[in-house]
This record gives structure tokens, C-alpha cells and sequence, in this order.
């Protein structure tokens, strides 16, 4: 079936009870015996299955191409997982501009773990296989990356992680380019996590995250128990609240990423603007990789003002109909100045502003940035 079905009918059943089309939320934190001391419907405990989490699960599965999935309370309980998964004097390679969240989990979270970990620009193959050592674990790809939006050919990277030891294994967030528009398993690489917070719930009222495989390993199996021994399980009525949204999300995500790129092509022309990072621009250095990879280009962008620090945040200061917050993938289009959210350390462009693009018409969506950018200086 095709990703719009599947979207639809995928992990959803009739309920048997009550004819309703719609499944109804469990509650229940437990689950009844037989006489004969067993489970005997698959349910023992909400913490270790329930049946809302077991019908997203197989839904999210079904998405990607893959054959198991995890649930898991946010994004970043996902990458928590698989880093505590890994061993001392095991090594990690990540992108050099990884997104913050993993940075945190891996320098502070398990900053005294003897785990090793090289930041590499992973666009470049030859900087990514010299990178890879023997104790290499894990390989974290992200793309497009966050805030900037570089590309990173996945098929490449599957293929040398493999070619470079068996026990290394390769991980895809693939949260801004979502199932819809990018399909990492088929690429070769091992597992593909979500921030479920985001495209895939879609309104920006449930947080969490997921794990997606098609074959089971070491690392996805630590990983389930890590979600169902440490705890960090989403809610009945969170998985309720993220399946509901899937519903919708291939037609979303593609008017999103028609509205970006129209977006993405005023920016460019604009005089007040430096420089437009989004990958359906021909000029975007990683736009012949994401054309062959990618079925679109997604709905995030993010653009550098010309001026200073001071002179971004003016720009998102004077929006009106964009929303000056955190987070991405609902209806609603947002800015954000990263560098402010990412603190000092971070590597994002001070003049560097970050759109999520919604749903909203494009002609107000580039009105509101015209006026916003009115005042910058040519």
C-alpha cells in the first residue's frame, strides 16, 4: 500500500467490543490474568506494552519500511537509549553539526561514561571514513541536519559503516525529513529515529519519540530495555494523541515543503538576506543528493540576515504572523534564533534564523517576512 494508506489503516483495528472506528484510549495501567496465571490478550503492565503504544508502534514501523518499532516518552529518550546501550571505550561518529539535544545526552548526560566520540562534517565521505575507528559502536547521521541543513548522502554512509566492521551500526534521525520524504532503511541504513514531537504528531500538543528498524540488533534490543526498565514510556493517550496526527501527515508534510520552497525562493532573491540554507535550492551544496534521496525537500529552512546578532532577532522580534517559538512541525510557521536557544558553545551563525514553515497561505507567510525584513539595510 502506499504511504497515504498506510498512514491511515496502519496498526489501527476496528474495536471488537464496540464496532468504534476510532481505537479507544486504555487507560488501564494493568492488565488480567487467565486462571491460569497467564496473559493471555498480550498485555501485562502499561509500562512494558499497552495497547495504544503497541498500535503506534506498528503504524511507525509500517512508515519507514521497517519490521520493529519503540516508543519512547521524547526524541531525546531515544538517543538517551542507544548511548547508554553502548559500552566504555566504545566510539561514536556524529555529524559536527549534530543537533544540540545529542550533544548534551553524550557530553554531559554520559559525559563520564569512557565513551569516545568524534564530531565530523559528514557530508564529506573521505572526513567520515577517516573518522570510523575499530572501536566505532554507533554512527549517528542527521539529515537534513539542524539548523543548517546540510545533506548527508546516506547510501554512502550505510555502505562504508558496513564495509568498515560488523558491529558498527547506523542511526538516522530522520525528524525533518519524516517517512514521508526520506526513507533511510531502504538507503541501507540500520535504524531511524524520530522525534515524534514533531511532522509525525503534527499540532504540537503530545511529545515524544521512536525507534525504528527493520532487522533487530544489539543496540535496538538495549534499547527496548531501556524503554521498558528505565521507564521512559510515552503515555496511552500521548501514542492516542500521535497516531490521531499521522492520519494527515503525508498531505501535510507535502504543503508544508511546497510553502518552504516558495519560501526558501523569496529569501534568496531578498536584499536584506545573506544566505539560504534549504536543500530544493539548486545552489544548496547538497541539492543533487537530497533531489536523488529525498521525494521533496521538506518543510524547514533557515536563512542568515545581513547584520549582526541584533539584527536577526529584530527580524524575528518584527513578525507578526510567524511564531517566535521553539520546536517545528505543526500547522503553525515559527522562527527561531538558535544561537540564542543553543547557548554559547553553539556553532549556529549568530545572524542565523531558523523557520518552520506551516501550512498557512504563502503569499501572508512571505508578507510577514517582508515587512519584517523591511528595515534591514542592503
Amino acid at each position: 500500500m502506499k504511504i497515504e494508506t498506510r498512514a491511515v489503516h496502519a496498526g489501527r483495528h476496528i474495536d471488537p467490543a464496540t464496532g468504534a472506528v476510532t481505537s479507544p484510549i486504555h487507560l488501564s495501567t494493568t492488565f488480567e490474568r487467565s486462571p491460569e496465571g497467564d496473559y493471555p490478550r498480550g498485555f501485562s503492565y502499561s509500562r512494558e506494552d499497552n495497547p495504544n503504544r503497541h498500535a503506534l508502534e506498528e503504524c511507525l514501523a509500517s512508515l519507514e519500511g521497517g519490521n520493529h518499532a519503540i516508543c519512547f516518552s521524547s526524541g531525546l529518550a531515544v538517543a538517551t537509549a542507544l548511548v547508554q546501550g553502548l559500552q566504555p571505550g566504545d566510539h561514536i561518529v556524529a555529524p559536527d553539526d549534530v543537533y544540540w539535544g545529542l550533544r548534551k545526552v553524550i557530553g554531559e548526560l554520559f559525559g563520564k561514561s569512557g565513551i569516545e566520540t568524534s564530531y565530523v562534517d559528514m557530508t564529506n565521505i573521505d572526513d567520515f571514513h577517516a573518522a570510523l575507528r575499530p572501536n566505532t559502536r554507533l554512527v549517528w547521521v542527521e539529515t537534513p541536519s539542524n539548523p543548517l541543513m546540510k545533506v548527508t548522502d546516506l547510501t554512502s554512509i550505510a555502505a562504508l559503516a558496513r564495509l568498515s566492521g560488523p558491529n558498527i551500526l547506523t542511526v538516522c534521525d530522520g525528524t525533518f525529513a519524516t517517512p514521508v520524504l526520506q526513507q533511510p532503511l531502504d538507503c541501507g541504513i540500520d535504524m531511524v529515529a524520530h522525534s515524534t514531537t514533531k511532522y509525525i504528531s503534527g499540532h504540537s500538543d503530545v511529545i515524544g519519540g521512536a525507534l525504528i528498524a527493520r532487522q533487530e540488533n544489539y543496540l535496538f534490543e538495549r534499547a527496548r530495555k531501556s524503554q521498558r526498565y528505565g521507564g521512559s514510556v510515552p503515555s496511552p493517550f500521548d501514542c492516542w494523541l500521535t497516531l490521531r496526527g499521522i492520519d494527515t501527515l503525508p498531505l501535510r508534510v507535502r504543503a508544508q515543503s511546497e510553502n518552504a520552497m516558495q519560501v526558501a525562493r523569496f529569501l534568496d532573491q531578498h536584499r536584506a538576506v545573506e544566505k539560504v540554507h534549504y536543500p530544493g535550492l539548486a545552489t544548496h551544496p547538497g541539492h543533487k543528493v537530497a533531489a536523488r534521496q529525498m521525494s521533496a525537500f521538506g518543510g524547514m529552512l533557515s536563512f542568515q540576515v545581513r547584520g549582526s546578532r541584533e539584527a536577526a532577532l529584530g527580524v524575528a522580534a518584527r513578525c507578526k504572523l510567524f511564531i517566535r517559538a521553539t520546536s517545528l512541525g505543526g500547522a503553525h510557521s515559527l522562527v527561531e534564533h538558535r544561537a540564542s536557544i543553543e547557548g554559547p558553545a553553539t556553532r549556529t551563525p549568530q545572524n542565523l534564523l531558523r523557520l518552520s514553515i506551516g501550512l498557512e497561505h504563502t503569499d501572508d507567510l512571505i508578507a510577514d517576512l517582508d515587512q519584517a525584513l523591511s528595515t534591514i539595510p542592503a
